[in-house]
């Protein structure tokens, strides 16, 4: 068969291929991220890169997703491209994974460190003592004696059991071999590094003279779109650094369902668990440089992700996670060695995943628990993770109620023209004052496009200046220079073509405002629906909490004004930032952190929306800003 090569600027990758692989195909090859929503299947139109060299067409099926400038300028969709000549390809920005507003360096995001997140603990509780879930603990030993002459590993447990909690160890023949030997040459002193293994102390490993300072673990929050990884130093508890990056899972998906789509029927699980164990491998070498440590002194992870993300990373098939009656394969995930799934830490070091609750509520959720508190004391609260999936949970110390509403990618961008996720050059804010539009961009570049949080605000501004009325659709009567009919569509014009980045419009049309709606009204229903379920009202919470990284630049009176969390005071709204990640650093710093991860668990108990009536009514409901019933929202009032 005949190959060919192809080029992806402006990153320079190059790749040989087969004829008839798509471009997808080859990036994913050639290491060179495009975005997608779908998995390849030609449905999203997010795939566009431009053909600046090579003989390549548009596949007609697609011819819809693209302009007639965009056709005539090179465009075609990466997945429905087939290579039948030497390309050069660009990947435009809004298709590039690259200056993710997760990444530390020169990213307006701030992680939370535990002291800025309101942890509502009683003083005493255990659960705030630091109590690492494996220590290592440098051992001074007595020589044996003719009196003393018990084995060299009761040797060490005996010693164990005067500092550790432990009571019966197990221990690895590999820790065995050679142990005679270190012993009797370093005069008697070793660092045991010791994990807990259920009730049991675990000897992961026995090193020469003292190493107690040579102690880490990792946190790891796996979201759907973005992975973060934490470097603690777990003698002292300090956090060293952080870094993300986005999932390289996208590839096969921009959201769950596609990725399982494509490990289920197109593919298999493998690549896509190896996706996201070169996230974690890239990011810990990236950690371990910047902080010079050895990656054998890591010997721990606590990673925490939604029930899908947790089954590609321990590599377990997801497929009967989106199939009717939705049965993970397990909610409970085993200790296992990181090695076992090819991450690269200490030979020894374990990998424990925070436990799942059902298929839509995960790990992530059960860690955002932990991480505010809300189920360590009598008032009632509510968690809301905003994303992909709508998490909320509403409880206290008695009784932990949950729910997730598929809001679809339009948070992250997807679903309009000029849409994108929150990278450099993403819209984010915006006001609409005398006609004149003025926005603010990440990294404060030239617009490239609109992220969720811009299009959130694109909206309230439009229906607070009469541009749109409250069923979405743009008012007529009034002339607006604003107003344009491109290809047959009506678009309000937000960054005009000589302003943006990719010389294209920034613009929104009905049918994209209508997406947006459908995703914050499945938000709400949901809320509304669980809320309704216990038998409260919104303003019997104490407090409601906004995590994620989609929470972090959103407007929380623009939210309100168009029906997508409650009306009630800001005052008991408060943003936690990434409460995954918060929760597994907690989970990783305390065993009863981690225990209480298992209780937390156990007690959620899931409402599955798609077989709660009440929730199509209430969704249907608020398919109007901010909702059909305007008692829901006193303190919201456009003109008309």
């Amino acid at each position: 068969m005949k190959t060919y090569k192809v080029t992806f600027l402006p990153e320079k990758k190059e790749i040989e291929v087969e004829e008839d692989t798509t471009l997808l195909q080859a990036a994913e090859k050639a290491d060179a991220f495009i975005n997608n929503l779908c998995g390849g299947e030609g449905l999203c139109g997010e795939c566009r890169v431009q053909i600046v060299s090579g003989n390549a067409h548009p596949d007609k099926h697609t011819l819809g997703f693209l302009t007639g400038e965009e056709i005539e300028q090179g465009f075609v969709l990466a997945c429905q491209t087939k290579v039948k000549d030497n390309l050069t390809v660009m990947v435009p920005v809004k298709s590039r994974a690259e200056q993710e507003k997760i990444l530390m360096t020169g990213s307006p995001v701030v992680y939370g460190e535990p002291e800025k997140v309101v942890l509502t603990r009683r003083p005493r509780e255990r659960a705030t003592s630091y109590d690492p879930l494996v220590k290592k603990v440098y051992l001074p030993l007595p020589e044996p004696t003719l009196q003393d002459n018990i084995s060299d590993i009761d040797r060490i447990t005996r010693e164990l059991r005067k500092v550790t909690p432990y009571q019966d160890f197990e221990i690895s023949l590999a820790c065995l071999q050679n142990l005679a030997d270190k012993l009797r040459e370093n005069d008697w002193k070793v660092t045991a590094t010791v994990a807990r293994h259920n009730d049991t102390g675990r000897i992961l490993k026995i090193e020469e003279g003292d190493t107690s300072n040579r102690d880490y673990g990792l946190a790891i929050d796996i979201g759907t779109t973005t992975v973060v990884v934490q470097l603690i130093h777990l003698k002292t508890g300090k956090i060293l650094a952080t870094k993300g990056s986005h999932n390289l899972q996208a590839r096969y998906g921009e959201d769950v369902i596609s990725r399982m789509v494509f490990a289920c029927t197109r593919g298999s699980v493998d690549p896509v668990h190896k996706a996201i164990i070169a996230n974690i491998n890239n990011l810990t070498r990236a950690l371990i440089k910047d902080c010079r440590i050895n990656p054998e002194d890591i010997d721990v992870i606590v990673a925490a992700g939604n029930t899908t993300m947790s089954h590609f990373l321990l590599n377990l098939r997801p497929c009967a996670i989106r199939l009717e009656p939705y049965v993970p394969t397990a909610t409970v995930y085993p200790q296992i060695f990181a090695r076992e799934v090819g991450i690269e830490i200490s030979k020894q070091g374990i990998l424990e995943t925070v436990p799942s609750v059902a298929s839509y509520i995960g790990g992530d959720i059960v860690a955002g628990v932990l991480a505010c508190g809300m189920a360590d004391r009598p008032e009632t609260r509510c968690l809301i993770d905003i994303g992909t999936n709508g998490e909320i949970v509403i409880g206290n110390n008695e009784w932990l109620v949950c729910c997730s509403a598929s809001a679809g990618p339009a948070f992250e961008g997807a679903g309009a023209r000029s849409g994108m996720r929150a990278t450099a050059g993403a819209i984010e804010k915006v006001e609409i004052k005398d006609g004149t539009v003025q926005y603010e961009t990440i990294g404060k570049v030239k617009a490239s496009g609109i992220c969720g949080s811009g299009l959130i605000d694109v909206i309230y501004e439009m229906v607070r200046n009469g541009i749109i009325d409250q069923n979405g659709k743009f008012n007529t009567t009034r002339q607006n220079p604003r107003l344009n009919v491109e290809d047959g569509d009506l678009r309000y014009l937000i960054v005009p073509a000589s302003e943006s980045e990719t010389s294209q419009p920034i613009t929104i049309s009905e049918a994209e405002i209508a997406n947006l709606m459908k995703s914050k009204g499945a938000v709400f229903a949901a809320i509304k629906s669980l809320t309704d379920y216990v038998g409260l009202s919104f303003d019997k919470f104490e407090n409601i909490y906004v995590a994620g990284g989609f929470g972090s630049s959103l407007n929380i009176p623009k939210a309100i004004a168009i029906g997508l969390l409650p009306d009630i005071d800001t005052k008991r709204m408060q943003f936690i930032g990434n409460s995954s990640l918060t929760g597994a650093r907690m989970a990783l710093m305390s065993i009863a952190n981690y225990e209480k991860t298992l209780e937390i668990g156990r007690r959620m108990t899931n409402i599955e929306l798609s077989n709660y009536t009440p929730f199509m009514n209430e969704f249907i409901a608020a398919l109007f800003l901010p909702h059909t019933d305007s008692k829901l929202f006193p303190s919201v009032k456009y003109r008309r």
